[in-house]
């Protein structure tokens, strides 16, 4: 049975099979953003990760008519039975409410917030 996963940010956190070079990098940026709240702190600059699960794009539409092919299921069965087996929260996220945690971080009220991962998963960093 052929299986693809789409992109999710949480993979900074977390690790799933068959991607290597992927996680690895999510880690490295990761790793990045917090030296750079390090170094930048003194410059006024502040750095922190957004880590989305599975967003509602276009890209994500696409595998979820895909993986419903291959699983013989219906999109939303395949959105909580494949895509979103370990997450607690059983639909995909909207690009505004990343939208929204990223324009926090720019905020004045996030000007101490700096080195952080934000994760916006529906829990499956949890499980």
């Amino acid at each position: 049975m052929r299986r693809r996963r789409g992109r999710c940010g949480t993979h900074g956190i977390r690790a799933s099979a068959c991607k290597s070079a992927y996680v690895s990098a999510k880690h490295g940026l990761e790793g990045l953003s917090k030296v750079i709240a390090l170094e930048g702190a003194a410059h006024g600059v502040t750095s922190n990760c957004v880590c989305p699960g599975y967003v509602r794009t276009p890209l994500v539409e696409r595998q979820l008519a895909d993986q419903a092919e291959v699983h013989g299921l219906g999109i939303d069965e395949v959105v909580s039975e494949v895509l979103l087996a370990r997450s607690a929260v059983k639909r995909l996220i909207e690009p505004d409410e990343v939208a929204g945690a990223v324009a926090y971080l720019c905020s004045p009220e996030a000007a101490s917030v700096t080195g952080i991962r934000l994760v916006l998963d529906g829990g499956w960093s949890a499980s």
